[in-house]
C-alpha cells in the first residue's frame, strides 16, 4: 500500500518536470526573439547602408523587416504567456512541496506512534510475565 506521502512525492516530481519543460520552452522563445531582433538589426543596417545585397531590393528588405517585426511581436506575446505559466507552475511546485512535507511528517509521526505502541506493548507483556516480590501489589 502506498502512502499519501509517496503519492504526493510522485506528484511533486511530475510537476517539477512540467516546470522544467516550461522553462525550456521559455528559453526557446527567448532565443527565437533574440534571433529575430538580430535579423531586424541587420535588415535596418542593410536599408540604411544604401546598397542592398545582390538579388534584393529595398522594397523586399522592407517587407522582410515588416514580417520579422510582426513575428517578433507574436513571439514576445507567446514568451510573456509562457513566463506567466512558468511562474504559476513554480508556485504550484512550492505549494505541493509544502503538502509533501506535511504528508511525510504525518507518515513519520504515524511510524513513531506504531513503534512506541509496539515497544510499550512489548514492555507491558514483559512486565506481566515478570514475577513480583510478595509484598507488592502495585505494578
Amino acid at each position: 500500500m502506498t502512502s499519501r506521502a509517496d503519492k504526493v512525492g510522485r506528484i511533486v516530481s511530475l510537476v517539477k518536470l512540467q516546470l522544467r519543460l516550461s522553462e525550456w520552452q521559455l528559453a526557446q522563445l527567448r532565443q527565437q526573439e533574440q534571433a529575430m531582433q538580430d535579423e531586424q538589426v541587420w535588415l535596418v543596417g542593410t536599408l540604411n547602408g544604401g546598397k542592398p545585397p545582390a538579388g534584393s531590393s529595398s522594397d523586399s528588405i522592407a517587407r522582410r523587416l515588416n514580417r520579422t517585426s510582426v513575428g517578433e511581436r507574436a513571439v514576445q506575446e507567446r514568451a510573456s504567456m509562457q513566463l506567466d505559466k512558468v511562474r504559476s507552475e513554480n508556485r504550484r511546485v512550492k505549494q505541493l512541496e509544502e503538502v509533501a512535507k506535511a504528508a511525510l511528517a504525518d507518515k513519520l509521526r504515524e511510524a513513531e506512534k506504531r513503534s512506541l505502541e509496539d515497544m510499550t506493548g512489548t514492555h507491558a507483556a514483559v512486565r506481566d510475565l515478570t514475577p513480583r516480590p510478595a509484598g507488592r501489589n502495585k505494578p
